[in-house]
């Protein structure tokens, strides 16, 4: 009797993280967002999988019993085993199921598994780390799930894609255990790129000479190391979220990712053009009372020629670049006092740090200013009212008008300079608006100390240090982050060491330019997607190729150069960065994760795409239609941007996914050449949005590995993949290698290892 093949045409879709129903950093927007697209693929063919948090999940997930039966036999089994498990609907747009695992419940297993992981990959586990332990038993648990569903479900094709290290353990265990599933691993940022950047080392020139292992050792994290190569190497397919991280992930990781998968985000298009040029103004109105109340008794410059820069992210002064921000805004101030500019600028740093509690100075001038503010209304009211009465008993013969001193009493003048002498301040404007837990020792107010950027009259550049989430119960600057974004100028995100970069992002979806660096994943996302990124708004300082000195001057002609702009081609460049948005929208790059999940199912099953009896010719040249919502221009839009032509383009990734891939060699990816940008019309865009490039599979082995977890559960091995299965893809695959030898780079012979 034959065995029945697993359908790879409508295959069910896995998708595990640590921050599923569960927010705890960047990973946790990525997902969370990118739903509603992945929704409108799969259905109810897609669930996620992530850790039980009781105190997020109750609040976020609506318990439901499984409609699939092989699903509800293997959740009731693993529940028998005394696993506690939450199923349901995460409650987020798109609604997708989820499936949450209890850690906490099989601990007890947790030494026997330290110990198979040992014998199964030589990774070792000390007793003390607790996150690690969570990893270990999160990931058998995962791996103990996928086996036993894909021994009970063998009619679809099963993908798992897992993001980070937390969740990739389950990628080598299936591995081992020869689970009939096909694995994508993503990693959003590597461990040991993360520890090297935080401290004094040259990174990027340096990244090949670096002895992985004992810089693992030196930094107490070998065994996470170990936990996120081995996901790595152990995936069908391998992708990271930028090229420079992929450019990274190489050189630490020891494998060439097969692909790229920007972040996206949910783009909402106004019906007309003025509106979120009105949301900007009316959230710079609000940004307008708090520079009023926080420079109350030095307010000398004009609201009307005040520009609003901002950076924020997580406070890792180096990483982040806050150094070369303070650095470009002394120097920026030297320039603008130099030229006689009447431009202030305002540079606010939003980083959460330790703080004791709001300043006594910065709440009493946002109390001062709304005394007066009440005052003036009041006696505003008061002068209507006896302006009102004047003329009415005119009785329309004699046309005298009030003297100020009959509109204005001496009891309103009293009150008014009452108002007005609460203002004075003897101290000049606070630096941060909180007191810090340790400020002679933090190095941001140290710098600022030591460029001497104190608020002064004659500084036309002040900056405002707020060390805390921002949001509208805030008492002092009331705003939430997304609407104190739309009512700033400029985001300047200067970082060193950003994988991919979702403030700069965020601000180019909602029409605001912004500065960032080509070792950020989006600045080289934009940088290779358009020919002049400044002239869109999205200015680019390289800190790849030049000296800390050379970038920190880039940085400031971006800075002066764009203060020295009118109101007019302000608002003319906010037009243009918003018109990048569909570049980032998840509508279009959610494609990229349907490439590489098409990828992995070429690389499990060749025999059903390129054998006989595979699912069709079109599919056989790797042009399949994924059913998404492509990305459409209008003919209104004008001929800028000028999108590069780096390959072959494909809808929503633009040439990220092509064998060009920052001189990897990638090969998944047939690409074609586009002709020369000078025979392009200056009206059209360069790109059509039309064809898919051809997948191009690498040889990779599933078998040959040594069988692990026998004493564990979900440990044995699949009966969906014998070793005649394995043969014939192998005979498969060689066939179409040899065949399209002449039309593609060459085929990588990547092992599992």
């Amino acid at each position: 009797m034959s065995e029945v093949k697993r359908d790879v045409r409508n295959p069910l879709l896995f998708e595990c993280a640590w921050e599923v129903a569960n927010k705890v950093g960047g990973i946790y927007t990525v997902i969370k967002t990118k739903v509603p697209v992945t929704v409108s693929e799969y259905g109810d063919r897609y669930t996620l999988i992530g850790p039980l948090s009781y105190k997020t999940a109750p609040m976020e997930v609506e318990a439901q019993e499984p409609k699939d039966p092989y699903l509800a036999a293997t959740l009731d089994s693993m529940r028998a085993a005394g696993v506690k498990i939450l199923y349901g609907r995460w409650l987020i747009e798109g609604a997708p199921n989820v499936l949450l695992f209890d850690t906490g419940s099989q601990y007890s297993r947790l030494d026997e598994w330290k110990g198979d992981l040992w014998n199964l990959a030589g990774i070792p586990t000390p007793p003390n780390d607790h996150e690690t332990n969570e990893t270990i038993v999160f990931g058998y648990i995962v791996a103990w799930f996928l086996g036993d569903y894909v021994a009970r479900r063998q009619d679809k094709a099963i993908i798992a894609h897992f993001h980070e290290w937390q969740a990739g353990l389950a990628i080598p265990l299936c591995r081992k255990r020869h689970i009939d599933v096909t694995t994508v691993f993503t990693t959003h940022a590597t461990l040991l790129g993360r520890y090297l950047c935080a401290g004094s080392v040259d990174f990027y020139n340096n990244l090949q000479y670096f002895d992985v292992d004992h810089e693992a050792g030196k930094r107490g994290i070998y065994h996470r190391y170990c936990i996120e190569r081995s996901s790595a190497h152990c995936a069908d397919v391998f992708t990271t979220v930028s090229h420079i991280t992929a450019y990274e992930s190489e050189h630490l990781l020891k494998r060439k990712p097969d692909g790229v998968l920007p972040n996206g985000l949910n783009v909402v298009k106004f019906q007309a053009m003025h509106e979120f040029q009105n949301l900007h103004s009316t959230a710079k109105a609000k940004i307008n009372d708090f520079v009023r109340g926080h420079f109350y008794g030095h307010y000398d410059f004009d609201l009307d020629n005040t520009l609003y820069m901002f950076t924020a992210g997580r406070y890792e002064y180096r990483n982040k670049g806050v150094d070369m921000f303070i650095e470009s805004l002394a120097r920026l101030n030297f320039r603008l006092k130099k030229s006689g500019s009447k431009v202030t600028v305002i540079a606010f740093i939003i980083m959460p740090a330790s703080t004791h509690s709001y300043t006594v100075d910065a709440l009493k001038g946002q109390a001062v200013t709304k005394q007066l503010h009440d005052t003036v209304t009041e006696i505003q009211n008061r002068i209507g009212a006896r302006l009102f009465e004047h003329a009415m008993s005119s009785n329309g013969e004699h046309g005298t008008l009030p003297t100020p001193d009959d509109l204005l009493s001496d009891e309103d003048k009293v009150l008014l300079k009452r108002r007005i002498f609460a203002l004075k301040r003897n101290a000049l404007p606070p630096i941060t608006t909180h007191n810090m837990a340790d400020d002679a020792n933090d190095p941001i107010l140290n710098q600022i100390r030591r460029v001497q950027l104190f608020n002064s009259s004659a500084d036309r550049v002040k900056i405002v240090f707020h060390p805390d989430f921002l949001n509208s119960n805030n008492p002092i600057l009331g705003l939430d982050y997304e609407e104190f974004v739309r009512g700033c100028h400029l985001g300047v995100f200067p970082s060193y060491y950003e994988p991919w970069g979702y403030t700069p992002a965020e601000c180019t979806v909602m029409g605001i330019p912004s500065a960032t660096t080509n070792l950020s994943g989006f600045g080289c996302f934009m940088q290779d997607l358009i020919e002049r990124p400044q002239d869109e708004g999205c200015y680019i300082v390289d800190r790849r190729s030049q000296s800390v000195e050379d970038s920190v001057n880039q940085l400031t002609d971006h800075m002066f150069s764009f203060s020295q702009k009118t109101r007019r081609q302000r608002i003319n460049q906010r037009n243009r960065v918003e018109r990048l948005s569909p570049l980032l929208d998840w509508k279009n790059l959610g494609i990229e994760y349907s490439k590489a999940r098409q990828l992995a199912l070429r690389r499990a099953y060749p025999d059903e795409f390129y054998g006989a009896g595979g699912v069709g010719d079109e599919e056989e040249e790797g042009l399949v239609d994924f059913g998404m919502e492509r990305m459409t221009l209008p003919i209104s839009v004008p001929a800028s941007p000028r999108f590069r032509m780096s390959g072959m383009a494909t809808p929503g990734d633009l040439g990220t996914l092509t064998e060009e891939m920052q001189s990897l060699n990638t090969s998944d990816y047939r690409g074609m050449n586009w002709p020369s940008q000078q025979d392009d019309d200056e009206d059209e865009y360069p790109f059509a949005f039309s064809m898919c490039s051809p997948l191009v599979m690498k040889v990779r082995s599933r078998a040959g590995s040594v069988m692990s977890g026998a004493s564990t559960p979900g440990g044995g091995r699949s009966k969906s993949l014998s070793e005649g299965d394995l043969q014939r893809a192998d005979e498969a695959l060689s066939n179409v290698t040899e065949g399209q030898a002449n039309g593609v780079n060459g085929v990588n012979g990547n092992s599992a290892y």
